[in-house]
C-alpha cells in the first residue's frame, strides 16, 4: 500500500494530497498503482476525496485549510524570494533556499518563512552571527520572513540524519540563490526514500553579486582575526544554547541543536523526532484499525 505512507505523513500537517502528489511522495512504480490503490481504499472507507484531494479520518476541513494555505503561499512567495536574495548578499553566504511549509506551497497567518543557508567553509559562525545581529537590530528579532535556523558549510554538504523527514525537506527545498548542484550530489541518498521526486532543482538566481560592504567584511575577516571570531562565535553559541535548552537530553541536543564547524541547527522543538514519532504512532493506529501493516520509520 504505497499510497498510505504519504497520506499518513502529510496528515500530520493536516495537508491532503492529490493523486499525483501521492505518487510523487511514494515509492510506487507507476501512477496506475496509486490510482488502483486509492480506488480500493475509497471503497473500503479508508480514504475520502474532495476537490481532487485525498484525506484520512474524514478530515474534510483539511481540504479547505490546504486551499487557503496554497493561496497565501502564492501571495507571499515573491516576498520570500526577495528575502532569500537579500540573505545571500551577506558575507560568506554561498546559497539560500526556502524550506519548511512554504516550500510545500503552504502558508498561514501564523507561519514563518524558513531559510536553509549554505556558507563558505570555516566561516559559518561568522555568517550566522552577522545575520542574527541584523535580525535582532533591524527586524526586532522578528521571525516572520527571516527564520534562519539551519546553516551548513560547503565542507559539510551531506545531511547526516537520513530519514523520511529530512528526505522530504531536502526534496521540497526551493533554491533561491547560489549553486546547489554539489549539495544535491552529496545527498543522492534521498532517492532511496522518495524515488519519484526529482533531485536537483536549479536556483531561481544562480549568481548574486555581493555588495562592496559584504566584500570588504570578507576581505577583513579572511585572516587570523576571522579564524578567532569563528571559534569564539561557535563557543559562545554552544554555551548559550546548552544553558537555555538544558531540558533537552544530550542525544536530542546533539541533533536538534547541532553545532559543529560545518553545521548549525536551531530546532529546540526537535521537530524531526516529533514528526517521525507521530508518524509511527499513526502506523500503529492504522494497523489496529484496518489490519494494514506499514514498515516503521527511523529518526
Amino acid at each position: 500500500m504505497n499510497s498510505l505512507k504519504p497520506l499518513l505523513y502529510f496528515s500530520i500537517f493536516k495537508y491532503p494530497l492529490s493523486a499525483e502528489e501521492i505518487y510523487m511522495f511514494s515509492p510506487a512504480a507507476n501512477k496506475s498503482e496509486i490510482n488502483d490503490e486509492l480506488e480500493y481504499l475509497k471503497k473500503k472507507g479508508v480514504v475520502s476525496i474532495d476537490n481532487s484531494y485525498y484525506f484520512l479520518d474524514g478530515d474534510i476541513q483539511s481540504v479547505t485549510r490546504r486551499i487557503e494555505g496554497n493561496k497565501m503561499a502564492k501571495a507571499v512567495m515573491d516576498k520570500a524570494i526577495k528575502k532569500g536574495v537579500f540573505i545571500s548578499k551577506f558575507p560568506y553566504i554561498k546559497g539560500v533556499g526556502i524550506s519548511g511549509a512554504l516550500s510545500k506551497n503552504y502558508h498561514d497567518k501564523d507561519g514563518d518563512v524558513d531559510f536553509f543557508v549554505i556558507t563558505k567553509p570555516g566561516r559559518l559562525w561568522i555568517a550566522r552571527t552577522l545575520l542574527m545581529l541584523y535580525k535582532k537590530i533591524f527586524l526586532f528579532n522578528s521571525r516572520k520572513f527571516f527564520c534562519i535556523n539551519y546553516f551548513i558549510s560547503e565542507s559539510s554538504l551531506e545531511i547526516s540524519e537520513k530519514n523520511i523527514f529530512t528526505a522530504t525537506e531536502l526534496l521540497t527545498l526551493i533554491p533561491v540563490s547560489g549553486n546547489f548542484a554539489e549539495f544535491y550530489n552529496k545527498n543522492q541518498w534521498v532517492s532511496e526514500f522518495l524515488p519519484n521526486l526529482e533531485i536537483g532543482k536549479p536556483s531561481i538566481i544562480s549568481k548574486n553579486k555581493k555588495s562592496f560592504l559584504s566584500r570588504f567584511i570578507e576581505f577583513i575577516l579572511n585572516s587570523k582575526i576571522g579564524n578567532l571570531l569563528e571559534l569564539l562565535f561557535l563557543r559562545l553559541t554552544v554555551k548559550k544554547w546548552t544553558t537555555k535548552f538544558n531540558t533537552l537530553s544530550k542525544e536530542d541536543f546533539k541533533i536538534a541543536m547541532k553545532s559543529t564547524n560545518g553545521v548549525s541547527k536551531h530546532h529546540p522543538q526537535n521537530f524531526q523526532k516529533k514528526v517521525i514519532a507521530k508518524l509511527n504512532k499513526k502506523y500503529n493506529e492504522f494497523q489496529s484499525k484496518y489490519n494494514i501493516e506499514l514498515e516503521k520509520e527511523h529518526a
